[in-house]
């Protein structure tokens, strides 16, 4: 039986607030999602999503927590996508840690 080995440096929270990710890399599928967190750490967020664009090693802005794009305070994060999970409903599971803030 293989042992899990924790890799976060944070623990992780549940919590559901709005976010909103979006490529930064003009190479990939343009697309924008405004999902729900699962949970949350200091340096990541995992949320469940329907879309097939996702793939590890995306960099990605991402809006979090998000309200409204005419926010003035909104924070957004520059982020690597690290970890897909396949969920059983057809939708995927989507790490991303957080790397900076724009």
């Amino acid at each position: 039986m293989a042992v899990k080995v924790e890799k976060r440096a944070n623990p992780r929270a549940k919590l559901t607030r709005k976010l909103r990710i979006r490529p930064s890399d003009f190479y990939t599928e343009n697309f924008e999602e405004i999902a729900t967190s699962v949970n949350v750490s200091k340096r990541g967020v995992y949320f469940h999503s329907a879309l097939k664009y996702y793939r590890v090693g995306m960099c990605l802005f991402v809006t979090y927590p998000f309200t409204s794009i005419d926010d003035p305070i909104k924070s957004e994060y520059l982020g690597e996508l690290v970890r897909i999970d396949e969920l059983p409903d057809g939708k995927r599971g989507i790490a991303i840690h957080l790397r900076s803030s724009i």
